[in-house]
């Protein structure tokens, strides 16, 4: 693996046998993620982009390949030592913020710090921080039920940052906010990614978004393809 890149993929395939029928997702998908690079994945719906997210955070399996993170090969880890990779390495932001509805705002951007092994008081110390970063610490008492979709997001963005992960991949992460709350997040994310040195790769539909990252691939057929 390059001393420049966080996360590489070689020559990764994903099948599936579904009533019988063999169907190739993915095919022979390469490529590197260098450290503090933005990197956009389109394609249309079910051209199998957030399978390829799946298979970069180590949550499923390629059928062949192989996927390296932070200079460890996911295949060669055991579930337990993947977890671990993942949770210090790796940030996630879906289309649906995944917040837990029980817990706070405080709370939510504090457990990977938590999962993590760090005391009660440090985690919420340093997850306060991140959320004046996003602009929400007077939120921090609060649930998801009481912020809007703009806020729960930034939530969820705060959260997948907070570990100084290596990388963020984000699936749709703009998808469910109307334009103004998503032109606001993805300015968020491009200061944070400029403050903090971390990658993000973003699966997205819309172009405004794609324009502002430095490479721009399209998955289609089951192969990736660099479009700029």
């Amino acid at each position: 693996m390059n001393n420049d890149s966080v996360l590489q993929c070689c020559n990764l395939s994903k099948h599936f046998t579904e009533a019988g029928n063999h169907i190739t997702v993915l095919r022979d998908v390469s490529f590197t993620v260098g450290r503090g690079e933005r990197i956009a994945i389109m394609g249309q719906s079910g051209a199998g982009k957030s399978t390829l997210l799946h298979l970069l955070g180590g949550l499923d399996n390629p059928s062949q390949g192989e996927v390296m993170l932070d200079g460890q090969n996911f295949s060669r880890l055991s579930e337990k030592q993947r977890g671990i990779l993942r949770n210090n390495s790796l940030g996630f932001v879906y289309q649906f913020h995944h917040l837990l509805p029980e817990f706070t705002a405080l709370e939510n951007v504090c457990m990977p710090l938590l999962i993590n092994g760090a005391i009660s008081e440090k985690a919420q110390a340093v997850a306060l921080e991140m959320l004046k970063k996003v602009g929400l610490e007077q939120r921090a008492a609060h649930k998801p039920g009481k912020l809007s979709g703009g806020e729960r997001q930034r939530i969820a963005f705060a959260r997948a940052l907070v570990n100084n992960p290596k990388c963020v991949l984000a699936d749709e992460p703009t998808g469910n906010l109307d334009k103004d709350n998503a032109i606001n997040i993805m300015a968020l994310s491009l200061e944070l990614n400029k403050e903090s040195g971390t990658s993000f790769v973003v699966v997205t539909h819309e172009a405004s978004i794609a324009e502002q990252m430095d490479r721009v691939f399209c998955l289609e057929n089951g192969q990736l393809k660099e479009i700029n």
